[in-house]
């Protein structure tokens, strides 16, 4: 995604790569940080604690590997780390008992240098996908009341149909998305599903 002298700059401390990279990402971040965590604020501190880190280790950065393969690794292990500290993680959900296929999406990185796709990237292209199924008002309700995190009635109002009917839109949507994502990763499609609230 960045150019080799776009990482360089960076690395040597450039603000100007750093907005861009910031620019870039940030919209791709926050979609994956939303996966995990609704309160809106608490998204944006972690984002913003993850572009610190990026800065912090700048001098670390090898221009041969992808800058988002290590966004997506702190952003990771912040939102799981904010999840434990609220409990949101069930005690009978250990991370260590994930299976292998499962454990790829929270923590493969490519060691290989390759430019395809990450796996949190994958994930959230399932959403995506398991979201765009869903009938057009579904998921415009979906979208607007579990994504973006606006209040049912007001939804509800602007769409001209009742706060039940809402209800019923988002219960069968999150079913529907349910079943997609615990069918591809059983675990963490249930996870996911369970912290759409």
């Amino acid at each position: 995604m960045f150019t080799i002298q776009t990482k360089l700059e960076l690395k040597n401390g450039n603000p100007k790569a750093f907005k861009e990279v910031f620019r870039l990402l940030y919209p791709r971040l926050k979609g994956y940080c939303r996966l995990f965590i609704s309160d809106i604020n608490e998204v944006e501190d972690i984002i913003q604690e993850s572009f610190l880190v990026l800065w912090e280790r700048r001098d670390s950065i090898d221009p041969n590997r992808r800058i988002e393969s290590f966004l997506f690794v702190v952003l990771r292990n912040r939102c799981l780390n904010y999840l434990r500290s609220k409990s949101f993680i069930a005690e009978n959900l250990q991370i260590e008992d994930l299976s292998f296929s499962e454990l790829q999406y929270l923590y493969q990185l490519d060691f290989n240098g390759r430019e395809g796709k990450g796996m949190e990237e994958l994930l959230l292209e399932s959403l995506q996908k398991a979201v765009d199924e869903l009938p057009p008002k579904m998921k415009t309700v979906f979208i607007r009341c579990k994504l973006q995190g606006e209040k049912q009635k007001d939804v509800a109002e602007e769409l001209g149909i009742s706060q039940k009917m809402i209800e019923k839109h988002i219960s069968k949507a999150k079913t529907h998305i349910h079943n997609k994502m615990v069918a591809l990763y059983p675990t963490i499609g249930y996870l996911i599903v369970l912290l759409l609230g």
